[in-house]
């Protein structure tokens, strides 16, 4: 056998392919990036063996501060998650069905699915639900372009307390599309500003997109603004934190058309970004427009019952001009996690891991408003986080308390300039009376010496 190594074209081949493409060599094809940021070596390392590796990749794991105690919120929570939920949404059943969007999909996999659409028709309040999206950003997108279609309108009205990363998707999204997007500027209360909203819209609006408990944490009774939606033509799509849901009222009892989430507080553990798991659910009538795929449960010829694929939207199942959706998979096994989750704190264990985060969040932010310079942002219900305003940068507390083991909350000057000095904080039923204790006093000491350094 030769030990020749192998190589996709011979040097005949570069050069034809040059010529075609009017260059001389392969750095011509890179003379467009500026010297600035080109790579200052491209020398890879000669390879190590699997001890090595391994002892290698340990070393700079070592690095990382992993015992951190988590404030941290912004659209991805710090929850419990029982060990029975890795241990049978591992099983290899469910791991090797590398296709589950399949119509081929085993049984197993279609109930999976079909319990995890019943249970967040429950928790949403709505009449159907898909088998799941990527994430809770691309829900809210499917979510738009859907209200779009079914209004056969083209303006997208967005309220400024919409998580801002999902917001950022969105402009991303609608940028080479014939989409109007539009934002209404938070109000001064930190919800929804109705006389703003009422402004906005107009004949082309075709979807109004709101949050609850919105970025801020911040709950809000929403009814109003969706009525004058549908006063205006538009469909209201409402983006929801999940575990709010075992205490906060239902978006579908709010009158919302359409209601999408990041579904990773149930049962998926943070994990640098993903994979995640985005939930929709909507109104009966609107379910032939639904991304996605739903699955139905029917009898057999001899009366068993079974389930099946019932509707898919995307273009390999489908005429493509009919497509609502190009997404190719729904995310299986997190939907997995998700149903083996629910099913396991049951409905009565899910209020009470609501009651837990709020019962921590309450104390929380009563121990902290009683440190000197600290003050509430907005003046609101919360569910298990909220915004307070600090008499110097958040950004500098936050840094300063990384350095003593704390993880204290997400400076939202990053994505609201003006508020240079506002942390979210956020309280999950993980943070116990002694860490919140803890968190306080390390942040008032940090307060103290960021002052005096200022």
């Amino acid at each position: 056998m030769s030990k020749t190594p192998f190589c996709a074209t011979s040097e005949q081949d570069q050069a034809a392919m040059f010529e075609a493409l009017g260059i001389s060599s392969f750095d011509d094809l890179f003379a467009a990036i500026p010297a600035a940021l080109e790579a200052a070596s491209m020398k890879v390392p000669e390879g190590l063996s699997e001890m090595e590796m391994m002892q290698h990749i340990r070393g700079l794991a070592a690095k990382n501060a992993t015992q951190l105690v988590n404030f941290c919120g912004a659209g991805f929570y710090d929850h419990y998650i029982p060990a029975a939920v890795n241990a049978l949404a591992s099983r290899g059943e469910f791991y090797t069905a590398y296709t589950p969007y399949q119509p081929e999909a085993s049984q197993g996999t279609l109930q999976a699915a079909f319990e995890y659409q019943t249970a967040i028709c429950r928790l949403t309040g709505m009449e159907v639900a898909n088998a799941s999206l990527f994430d809770g950003g691309s829900a809210l997108i499917e979510g738009a372009m859907m209200a779009l279609r079914h209004t056969r309108r083209n303006r997208v009205l967005v309220d400024e307390g919409v998580n801002p990363i999902y917001r950022e998707m969105l402009r991303t999204y609608t940028h080479n599309l014939s989409v109007e997007y539009a934002e209404v500027k938070l109000g001064a209360n930190g919800v929804a500003d109705r006389a703003a909203f009422a402004a906005a819209l107009n004949e082309d609006t075709g979807a109004v997109l709101l949050q609850n408990p919105n970025f801020f944490g911040c709950l809000d009774q929403l009814q109003d603004v969706i009525e004058v939606a549908h006063a205006g033509g538009a469909l209201a799509v409402v983006s929801v934190y999940p575990m709010a849901l075992s205490h906060v009222e239902t978006p579908g009892a709010m009158g919302a058309d359409i209601v999408t989430g990041e579904g990773q507080s149930l049962g998926l553990p943070l994990n640098f970004g993903g994979p995640y798991l985005g939930f929709f659910a909507a109104r009966k009538a609107l379910v032939r427009k639904m991304p996605g795929r739903i699955v139905g449960e029917t009898e057999d010829g001899k009366g068993r019952r079974g389930y099946v694929l019932t509707l898919q939207a995307r273009e390999q199942h489908i005429r493509r001009e009919k497509a609502t959706s190009n997404i190719c998979s729904n995310v299986q096994v997190c939907a997995l996690r998700a149903i083996i989750y629910l099913s396991l704190v049951g409905r009565e264990g899910f209020l009470e891991v609501g009651r837990e985060c709020m019962d921590r969040a309450s104390y929380a932010w009563h121990r902290l408003l009683q440190i000197e310079g600290v003050e509430a942002a907005f003046n609101r219900r919360f569910f298990n986080e909220f915004a307070v305003r600090l008499p110097v940068s958040a950004k500098k507390v936050v840094s300063e308390l990384i350095e003593r083991g704390v993880a204290g909350g997400f400076p939202v000057s990053r994505y609201y300039g003006e508020m240079e000095n506002v942390l979210l904080l956020a309280f999950t039923e993980k943070r116990t009376k002694a860490e919140i204790d803890r968190f306080a006093v390390e942040l008032e000491s940090v307060l103290k010496r960021v002052g005096e350094l200022v």
